[in-house]
């Protein structure tokens, strides 16, 4: 047994949570930079655009130019992914970013910093897919919620910490916070490629030992298309209209300097901090639907609540609210995700889409809320937005649970079974498992028999490191079973 194996087993009969891989640590911390980077930058964006001496509207497309990019190049992304390996269009990725952040710190025209943050866009769905499918790839079966919460975690913890300081720096010119956001994406670049240039299991794997997982595979099922009008409704109002709308709201309605701008963004990445990484860990347990169902609702509440706003405090206060509900169902959406790839499929075209949906959310949201909130009102505008939340939620109420639990076979305890048959068979491992079941009897009655055993229709595996004869059958047994123990022992 490898030492992973050992040091699972032993994580698991002591009840302790299992051991994450190094390399997950390294994208968590490089996850909290870059979100004290674009922390930064948030507050001070649609100010700066508006120093050009354009309208509301125009300054939140400057946030829709980013994600624009984002949108149109993720499909490109996903394949570069599959031909240079994650790690290479990771670090190409947060260079681009890096150099187009710097340059917009120079730019002279409106026109010059839309060019520059649509260049950005395309570097940031680079290193976001990127690291989506490392992530999920490196993640044990049993702990993706767990890890998807720590992910994002350290994401927001970054972003507590980024619009504070981001609307603090404001007061030493619009400029700066781009200088700032530039050389820390370098120091990120850096550090990964130092700590996973020699990483095995962050090394890409070959494009042939994997089943594919296209996108119109995922859409048959029910949750994915909930998830992607989740992820849509995630973008619109999390990404899109909260960092382009409340800091206008904070100086121009309620006539606060754009440093309390970046409170507001704080005290909303807050509650997130203050709910994510349990809500990741207990959805491995509870199931997805129920924190993605009253995450949203929670969510929905708050950010209507925005648009009522005539105080600080009562800002404040909504914004901590929506930080709670977005911070349930942030992290259980990417585990979602990665319960429909599963571990033993490549999913790029399904990543691709579930962060596409986040980014046409993003493109939209701003541009339509915006034009809303100039030619109505802040309170409608973000009414709204909180109405494609709350349809999110109905959407999850509809649909299976993503999170399927498994038949615990013999000798084996729950959680373990759960995890392992998962991790072995994928996302449909419950049919793959009777499947397996019913090749075993096969198998055993022909071996007693001296009968030649017919083909397999479940996807033999050669074993590595276990031979077959430690499953006690004999010699001519261990010559038939190609499988891994672990497998046989499931299948039995």
């Amino acid at each position: 047994m490898s030492s992973r194996s050992s040091a699972v087993g032993k994580a698991r009969s002591t009840g302790r949570a299992e051991p994450l891989p190094i390399e997950i640590w390294v994208l968590v911390g490089g996850a909290f930079v870059i979100a004290i980077g674009f922390g930064l930058v948030a507050p001070v964006l649609p100010q700066f655009a508006r120093s050009f001496g354009v309208g509301v509207a125009a300054a939140s497309a400057i946030v829709s130019a980013f994600a624009l990019m984002r949108l149109l190049f993720a499909p490109v992304s996903g394949r570069l992914v599959q031909k240079l390996g994650e790690r290479s269009v990771y670090l190409g990725g947060l260079l681009i970013v890096a150099v187009s952040t710097g340059a917009s710190a120079l730019a002279q025209s409106y026109w010059q910093l839309m060019v520059l943050r649509s260049l950005g866009g395309i570097g940031s769905t680079m290193f976001t897919v990127s690291s989506l499918a490392l992530v999920i790839r490196m993640s044990p079966a049993a702990a993706r919620g767990r890890v998807s919460g720590l992910w994002s975690t350290s994401f927001l913890i970054g972003s507590v910490s980024g619009p504070l300081v981001g609307g603090v720096l404001s007061g030493l010119g619009l400029r700066m916070p781009f200088v700032i956001y530039a050389v820390a994406l370098l120091a990120v670049t850096v550090a990964v490629y130092l700590a996973l240039r020699n990483s095995q299991l962050a090394a890409p794997e070959p494009v042939g030992g994997v089943r594919m997982m296209s996108f119109g595979e995922a859409w048959a099922r029910p949750e994915y298309r909930a998830v992607l009008w989740s992820n849509f409704a995630n973008g619109a109002a999390v990404f899109g209209v909260r960092m382009a709308l409340v800091p206008l709201l904070v100086v121009e309605v309620l006539h606060q300097t754009p440093s309390m701008a970046g409170v507001a963004l704080t005290v909303f990445a807050a509650g997130n901090v203050a709910v994510l990484f349990l809500a990741g860990r207990y959805s491995d347990r509870w199931g997805r639907k129920p924190f993605l169902i009253v995450g949203s609702l929670v969510c929905a509440l708050g950010t209507a609540g925005l648009g009522i706003s005539d105080t600080l405090p009562w800002l404040l206060i909504t914004s901590f609210v929506a930080g709670l509900g977005a911070g349930m169902f942030t992290p259980t959406q990417q585990a979602a995700v990665a319960d429909i790839i599963g571990p033993n499929a490549r999913g790029g075209p399904v990543l691709a889409g579930f962060q596409m949906a986040a980014d046409l959310g993003t493109v939209l949201g701003p541009v339509a809320v915006g034009a809303l909130a100039q030619q109505a009102s802040y309170g409608l505008a973000l009414a709204v937005t909180g109405a494609l939340l709350a349809v999110a939620a109905l959407g999850w109420a509809v649909v299976p649970e993503p999170l399927r639990k498994r038949e615990e076979p013999v000798g084996k305890g729950a959680d373990e079974a759960g995890a392992e048959c998962e991790h072995l068979c994928g996302p449909d491992g419950a049919d793959h498992q009777l499947r397996a079941r019913d090749v075993q009897v096969e198998h055993a009655v022909n071996d007693a028999a001296g009968a030649p055993v017919a083909d397999s229709p479940v996807p033999v595996e050669p074993v590595v490191g276990e031979g077959a004869g430690e499953t006690g059958q004999g010699a001519a047994a261990a010559e038939v079973n190609t499988e891994p123990t672990s497998r046989n022992s499931i299948a039995r």
